[in-house]
């Protein structure tokens, strides 16, 4: 069974048992979340898809880390005019495990 969850903005896939990185998120470790916007359920053959979302089916998932991402290096350069700019940026995520998706 699976379900596509709306979390901060973005969407999911999320099944029991799995592992989602997400946009940071302000829960601290070893909380427990309530995703209430599902979008839709699947489970193999049937589906039940949302207008937008399905009604009572809700997410539950642990937080287990906050973390950062890997830099990303933006480097901007103009040819003949010594310009050269170069910065790094690591985005901060949250690991999510997925603990019961209900109907």
């Amino acid at each position: 069974m699976y379900a596509i969850v709306k979390i901060a903005g973005r969407q999911y896939r999320a099944e029991a048992g799995a592992v989602i990185d997400v946009e940071r998120l302000p829960q601290e470790v070893g909380e427990t979340i309530t995703f209430d916007e599902v979008l839709m359920i699947g489970d193999g053959e049937n589906s039940v898809i949302g207008t937008p979302t399905v009604d009572g089916a809700s997410v539950t998932a642990t937080v287990e880390e906050q973390f950062r991402g890997e830099k990303v290096i933006v480097f901007k350069y103009r040819q003949r005019t010594n310009y050269r700019v170069k910065r790094g940026h690591r985005q901060y995520h949250t690991r999510l495990r997925i603990g019961e998706i209900s109907n």
